[in-house]
């Protein structure tokens, strides 16, 4: 696919930004922005069947993978990285890859995305296997390390999903769960950590939360599982414990959340489950 087709790269429909005042580029930063939500609700049906699978696959005993390179995989890289202290999973449950490797998540490195044999190799040093699910994401839905990464995937048997935000991609026609996000032209052309970037980042959230809530990891709205990595978490731990226990004195709720160190452990036990 070249430049010409892909949406992403079409030009800005905003003209000589340099001319315009801080209040109209902000304005029009943000008029852009608004149209990300209604993009993103386009492809629900095709989020839903695709955390369907994950689920799946994760509750016999798979993984979840993310590969992207840029801005993708430093978003993949987030959300990742936030599902350990927010669900209390395990670190490599959900596991993100970055083109360039980890140098690659503070500073470009030259041509990364364009090594179509690394993607592949980097999945294999993570020992990734049938059982996992393996997701693209890619603005353009062409990069040729995540392209070529999801295509090895596929012949060999590994389950495999996108994110792109383009139609009648490359990546998005070969893998089993495709993503398509249609988010149009960037305000700066073809500047796709803007817009597109946003969409990536809703539907990683999407996939990741609603992934974890359907293995349990959630109580009704509450991170039961969260690990207790500073004074912010421990204090919303003690108030979980103090409401569902019936606890008025937040010393003796935080005595118990101390002393069995996870507030779904302490529930269970005090619960009589």
């Amino acid at each position: 696919m070249s430049t010409n087709q892909i949406e992403t790269e079409q030009p800005s429909q905003y003209r000589h930004l340099e001319k315009m005042s801080v209040n109209e580029i902000l304005t029009s930063i943000n008029t852009e922005d608004k149209s990300v939500a209604t993009a993103v609700e386009k492809a629900l049906p095709q989020i839903e069947l695709l955390v369907n699978v994950v689920v799946e696959k994760i509750e016999a005993g798979g993984r979840l993978f993310y590969i992207g390179a840029g801005t993708s995989g430093r978003l993949a890289i987030v959300d990742a990285s936030e599902c350990p202290p927010t669900f209390g999973v395990a670190s490599d449950l959900v596991t993100a890859i970055i083109a360039g490797g980890e140098k690659a998540i503070t500073k470009a490195v030259e041509f990364a995305e364009d090594n179509e044999e690394q993607g592949w190799k980097d999945l294999q040093q993570n020992r990734v296997s049938v059982n996992d699910f393996v997701i693209g994401i890619s603005a353009s839905g062409t990069t040729p390390y995540v392209s070529k990464a999801l295509q090895e995937c596929i012949n060999h048997s590994i389950v495999t999903g996108c994110i792109v935000c383009n139609a009648n991609s490359n990546i998005a026609a070969t893998v089993h769960f495709p993503i398509e996000i249609m988010t149009g032209p960037e305000v700066i052309t073809g500047s796709t950590r803007m817009k597109a970037g946003t969409a990536q980042k809703m539907v990683l959230n999407m996939i990741s939360t609603a992934v974890m809530i359907k293995l349990g990891r959630v109580e009704d709205n509450k991170m039961i599982n969260m690990q207790l990595t500073n004074n912010k978490l421990i204090a919303r731990g003690v108030k979980m414990i103090m409401e569902r226990l019936g606890i008025s004195n937040y010393e003796e709720a935080e005595k118990l959340l101390a002393l069995h160190g996870n507030v779904k452990k302490t529930l269970e036990i005090f619960s009589g489950k």
